[in-house]
């Protein structure tokens, strides 16, 4: 946990469709955060592990959103996964690899890879197998990431983030929430400026010394 008293929490899932169109903002902001702020991720987990395919509907009803995304925000979408993989509703696999790849110091790394697997390389971060390929493309220790992946630890971990998401009282991916004077104030965002977020940011800092 950040020392911080000021922290931003940033609640996702790697598989968030809606997370990866606010990737771009997601950065900016990042680069131009308050100094005074610790920035903290947070795991969501939209689906919990399953081995059963997709429901015909289910995949009409994702592939609807990534064409909704795709049209109003311009974010890139490979819709071949969609024909190349065996679609599974199943996200907590990608949340265990980012903790597993935490333990390599490579959190941010994963979460990129996981997303760019999904959405531009038709890749299926639901199979083990893909994500344990994607931490050998990052130069991560396979064998470890394997041990990580599959610890109790890391399902201790991705259960303590679960508590912390209910905590922050989020429902919906991407969400963020600042953490001021023991207050959290959930601030918006909006997908193609990341100013929208900073200014609430900054309003909120200048109340509290007010």
């Amino acid at each position: 946990m950040p020392a911080s008293s000021n922290i931003l929490y940033y609640v996702h899932d790697p598989m968030c469709s809606w997370c990866w169109a606010f990737r771009p903002c997601l950065l900016r902001l990042k680069d131009n955060l308050p100094e005074q702020i610790s920035w903290h991720n947070v795991l969501g987990g939209l689906a919990p592990d399953s081995d059963q395919p997709m429901p015909g509907q289910m995949r009409q009803m994702i592939q609807g959103h990534w064409r909704r995304i795709q049209s109003s925000i311009g974010t890139e979408f490979n819709f071949d996964f969609w024909t190349q993989c065996q679609p599974r509703r199943d996200t907590y696999k990608a949340c265990r690899a980012v903790l597993a790849a935490a333990h390599q110091d490579a959190e941010e790394a994963m979460i990129e890879a996981i997303q760019k697997a999904y959405y531009l390389r038709a890749m299926n971060p639901s199979d083990p197998e893909t994500l344990a390929d994607l931490a050998t493309e990052l130069g991560l220790d396979r064998p470890l990431f394997v041990e990580d992946f599959y610890s109790e630890k890391t399902a201790a971990e991705l259960r303590r983030q679960f508590l912390l998401r209910d905590g922050l009282n989020v429902r919906s991916f991407p969400s963020l929430v600042l953490k001021h004077d023991s207050r959290l104030t959930i601030i918006h965002h909006d997908y193609q400026d990341f100013r929208v977020s900073l200014a609430e940011i900054q309003s909120c800092l200048a109340a509290a010394y007010v």
